[in-house]
């Protein structure tokens, strides 16, 4: 798991790491490097207090993705719904959806 995905878990939203937290790797692991946010900068301790809740948003960040890449074009899709109708379009958009399933 990411450090990234700790620091959501930690302050249970989504966060801007460009510009409220920054993250730094020297070579030997990331870090946190900057810290610009009200909440208190946590602990390594904190940190793997929730590392099961940042392996869930971990793992369904990459179902998400690999979803995205997966699904056709927005056009492909209007397209399929005008020739074929939306029950056609419903298909395409299961098989995508029961190839890459959310985690439990």
């Amino acid at each position: 798991m990411s450090l990234s995905y700790q620091i959501k878990a930690y302050l249970n939203r989504e966060i801007d790491f460009l510009s409220e937290v920054l993250l730094h790797d020297d070579g030997d692991g990331a870090y946190i490097k900057e810290w610009n946010v009200d909440e208190p900068e946590p602990t390594q301790e904190q940190l793997d207090a929730v590392s099961t809740e940042a392996d869930a948003l971990e793992a369904l960040a990459i179902v998400l993705n690999n979803r995205v890449t997966a699904y056709p074009s927005s056009g492909d899709q209007f397209d399929q719904i005008y020739h074929e109708g939306i029950d056609a379009w419903k298909e395409t958009i299961k098989a995508v959806k029961d190839a890459h399933p959310k985690p439990e």
